[in-house]
């Protein structure tokens, strides 16, 4: 068994590869925490290969600090002509067209969706649009996908979202949360998917982000980042559970944490005080998740690590030593990995780098794609969208509620 697991190991370890580090930079000279985490594991023997030579012809709209919408490879990929660009700001809108070699511009997202060339859209607008975007481009009957969370504050938009994809049902709506595509996660959903952990019996997600006491925010547009809380943001934790399992959570129990110092207590535009919140998550096969969503000093974080019946899996960092199972987690590994079950992932289209935020942007532009062309499933589909926002929200109002436990809707197509 020893041997197994070692080989195991020895095969996510390997094949290494750096892609080029984004030089995107935030009020101080030091890059975004996330844009330059740029190494990735994947299979050099699992090549891409084209599944058709038709172009999926895409506009991209946002250009705002992280120029999200040039940064997932949209532009470099064979099965894609990025055919016009837009954003609200003419000088970012001119930047964004240089960058992507795409003479179209458009003023406003709702200008580009009237254009009937383009098939799909990518949202990277602010956080508090995405969804009422994301229903604009699919009631012009056009493919999209979005930069997270699927909505923020509202909660009236989780289901005017889900209406909304119920009735464009041919078309793909895609959430691009970016630790799906963390070489841990992938391989804990692959072996997840083959019963090798059995049930979980705890997992922890940990989206952890510094922010010195006293410095400025990030920049955002009408000023959206100061404006909410912690939990309003959680899916790159809230994916080490539901982007391994695709269950959701049943109730939450959820603490925050405000500045020690009382007489320093400000609450924002919503009423928030708290910079850290912390939730105990019931999830729906009976277990329990635990989610950090914090804003102190120490080290960034986008984490996760599970513990099943028969195995459990944390990779830290990058650590190769993430699988630990006893006598039956082992064999189940075993047999997974005999019957053919891959852990890592497949090398991307010639061209197209891995990117920002543990190399997963080019993975998730590719995979949007290929589901349209496809006609499939995305890797998060609106489904686990809201399974990994939604619970934010409700967590979020119970530390307003002292820790009371609250149930969180459950979602269907």
């Amino acid at each position: 068994m020893k041997s197994t697991r070692r080989s195991f190991l020895a095969a996510t370890a390997s094949a290494m590869a750096a892609a080029p580090a984004l030089s995107l930079r935030a009020h101080s000279a030091e890059p975004i925490p996330g844009f330059d985490q740029t190494k990735t594991d994947y299979d050099p023997t699992k090549a891409w290969k084209p599944f058709s030579d038709r172009k999926i012809r895409v506009g991209l709209v946002g250009y705002g600090l992280c120029k999200f919408s040039a940064a997932f490879e949209f532009q470099n990929h064979p099965n894609v002509e990025v055919v016009a660009v837009s954003d609200l700001f003419p000088d970012r809108c001119a930047a964004l067209a240089q960058h992507v070699k795409c003479p179209k511009t458009y003023p406003s997202l709702e200008e580009m969706v009237k254009d009937d060339t383009i098939e799909a859209v990518f949202v990277a607008t602010d956080a508090p649009s995405h969804a009422r975007h994301c229903i604009e481009v699919l009631n012009h009957g056009k493919h999209v996908c979005t930069a997270v969370p699927a909505f923020r504050g509202d909660i009236d938009d989780a289901e005017k979202l889900l209406a909304c994809v119920r009735k464009n049902r041919g078309l793909v709506y895609a959430m691009f949360e970016t630790s799906v595509f963390h070489d841990d996660l992938y391989a804990m959903e692959k072996l997840y998917k083959a019963d090798v952990f059995g049930r979980i019996v705890y997992a922890e997600g940990e989206y952890c982000h510094p922010h010195s006491l006293g410095t400025p925010s990030l920049d955002s547009y009408k000023d959206w980042r100061k404006k909410g809380c912690p939990m309003w943001y959680p899916t790159h934790a809230t994916a080490y559970y539901v982007g391994v399992t695709h269950g959701s959570f049943l109730q939450v129990s959820c603490q925050g944490t405000p500045l020690f110092d009382k007489t320093q207590r400000q609450p924002n535009a919503i009423g928030n005080l708290f910079n850290s919140e912390v939730g105990l998550f019931r999830t729906r096969e009976g277990g329990l998740c635990r989610i950090i969503i914090c804003g102190s000093q120490g080290e960034y974080l986008e984490a996760g690590r599970l513990r099943g019946e028969y195995a459990g899996y944390d990779w830290h960092n990058g650590r190769a030593d993430g699988f630990v199972g006893d006598a039956a987690g082992r064999e189940r590994l075993k047999q997974a990995l005999a019957s053919g079950v891959q852990t890592r992932k497949h090398a991307l289209p010639p061209g197209v780098a891995a990117g920002g935020h543990g190399g997963s942007h080019g993975y998730l532009a590719d995979d949007f794609i290929d589901a349209i062309l496809r006609n499939r499933r995305p890797a998060v589909d609106v489904i686990d969208a809201l399974n990994m926002t939604v619970p934010g929200y409700y967590a979020h109002r119970s530390a307003m509620k002292d820790g009371e436990t609250l149930k969180i809707p459950q979602y269907a197509l």
